[in-house]
């Protein structure tokens, strides 16, 4: 049972934002009516501004926490862009090493780089929600699918299953404070999806955003991006994905077909692909590229004895169940259950 969330901002720093101070405080009553006791890092709380300046700030946020016994869940607040930069911070003298445990981790988006740094130790790592995206949902209480999920975790510490959400909801244009109460336009979900392959599947899951991923191989949003992740070797190798269960989920910028071509292209060159056992795709943002998705994975993976299950609700499409890394899981299209070992 989680006792103590520390909320930390290992990405974005709008937490601190006047903007948002509507809900963060929704966020941290419903924590605590889940009996949770609510803290902010250090930093957390010190605005767009200061969190994009100062990286090692954020870096020592995450340490900090790790090694605070009375924190039993380490929640982050949101994604960003730009969270490789905590890689010198962390890893240089093996700061982070030191501190690391089996505390539950949760976060989603950009923050798919800090659950690649946290696999490189060895850390089990659960990926989906976040404090802000979540917690904080203007409508009267969390959406049903996702507060599932997340109590299930906090009370259990783990996740034992996910199934298809019967629906799925529109992304909102506007977070103001005129907007509390007002739910979701929501639409029927037609469930889990598989593009080929077997029907049933298994292996231990790692993955995430594949915008953030992209930027392990490419300079084009940031210069040193390509030269960080190499020189703290950020990226599992070929041989690691062995045997391995990709996910991979598109971001809120909707990337172009021909963008998200380009992406999957970059991990089939890097050999991803011929050793996975098969590959979990969330569900695109509004169903924007939809079947254009779907078709490019069939393609791009050419291969198709190697399964792909599509319109999973995780990453940026709500609502997110979710899933964790680290831990064998078993894929079971027909039924529509993806299950864990504890």
């Amino acid at each position: 049972m989680v006792k103590t969330v520390e909320i930390v901002s290992l990405s974005s720093g709008i937490l601190g934002d006047p903007s948002v101070a509507h809900e963060v405080k929704i966020g941290v009553d419903r924590l605590k009516a889940m009996g949770v006791k609510v803290r902010f890092s250090k930093h957390a709380m010190k605005g767009i501004d200061y969190i994009k300046e100062h990286p090692e700030d954020r870096a020592s946020d995450l340490i900090e926490a790790y090694a605070d016994p009375e924190v039993d869940m380490i929640l982050c607040a949101i994604g960003g862009d730009d969270t490789y930069r905590l890689l010198p911070a962390l890893f240089e003298h093996d700061e982070l090493k030191k501190v690391v445990n089996d505390k539950i981790f949760l976060g989603f988006s950009d923050t798919t780089m800090n659950h690649l740094m946290l696999h490189k130790l060895g850390v089990r790592t659960f990926y989906g929600q976040s404090f802000l995206s979540d917690l904080c949902e203007l409508d009267r209480e969390m959406l049903p699918y996702s507060r599932k999920y997340f109590e299930e975790l906090i009370t259990t510490g783990t996740i034992r299953e996910i199934k298809p959400s019967p629906v799925w909801y529109e992304e909102r244009e506007d977070f103001g404070e005129s907007r509390i109460g007002v739910p979701r336009i929501s639409h029927k979900n037609e469930g889990f999806e598989l593009l080929q392959g077997p029907s049933e599947f298994s292996g231990k899951i790692l993955g995430g955003c594949i915008d953030s991923v992209y930027d392990i191989f490419n300079n084009e949003r940031y210069e040193d991006s390509i030269r960080l992740c190499e020189k703290y070797g950020l990226f599992p190798s070929p041989e690691d994905w062995k045997g391995r269960i990709i996910l991979l989920e598109s971001s809120e910028e909707k990337p172009a077909p021909e963008t998200y071509e380009k992406m999957l292209l970059v991990l089939k060159e890097y050999g991803v692909f011929e050793n996975v056992s098969g590959i979990l795709a969330g569900k695109p943002i509004d169903e924007v590229y939809y079947d254009h998705y779907r078709q490019i994975l069939v393609k791009v993976i050419d291969d198709p004895r190697l399964p792909i299950l599509y319109n999973i609700n995780i990453g940026h499409a709500t609502p997110r169940c979710i899933i964790p890394f680290g831990v064998n899981a078993h894929v079971d299209a027909v039924r529509q259950v993806i299950s864990f070992d504890s």
